[in-house]
């Protein structure tokens, strides 16, 4: 059995660079029967689901209520994970991995933070171009499957 030396490995093993994912989190917000989708101002665009990445120190449930602040104006109530989306290749920046939660919300959504455009939308009005997975995961969700 051969020693290791640990002055000449403790330098190799700092120098690692492991890559793990991003933990990201979506927000399904439920008003009166239909659903909050924002116009992403930044790549990658189109419509998507309000949400984006947790902060360090922040539980996924702060960062959905954060996010949804942020980007909306809303003030939310009810709010449930829904599923959690981890393909390597739904966002095409890098891996992340996403809690999507739904949540209810009253009063008129305001498009701020990385928003362009703010709409209401229901399962046969929703815009052609979603962004990420976001047409998987409403679909998910307008089917019930959770």
């Amino acid at each position: 059995m051969s020693t290791i030396d640990l002055a000449t490995i403790l330098p190799i093993i700092a120098q690692m660079k492991y890559r793990n994912p991003i933990p990201t989190i979506d927000i399904i917000i439920e008003i009166a029967g239909e659903i909050v989708l924002i116009k992403r101002k930044n790549p990658p665009h189109g419509w998507a689901i309000p949400g984006g990445f947790v902060d360090y120190g922040e539980s996924v449930e702060e960062a959905a209520r954060r996010e949804t602040k942020e980007e909306t104006g809303l003030d939310i109530t009810g709010l449930r994970q829904f599923h959690t989306y981890s393909d390597p290749n739904r966002d095409p920046r890098h891996h992340t991995i996403s809690v999507v939660f739904v949540c209810q919300a009253s009063g008129k959504p305001r498009a701020s933070s990385d928003a362009a455009e703010i709409g209401l939308f229901t399962k046969d009005t929703l815009p052609e171009e979603l962004a990420f997975d976001h047409r998987q995961i409403l679909d998910d969700y307008f089917n019930r499957r959770y």
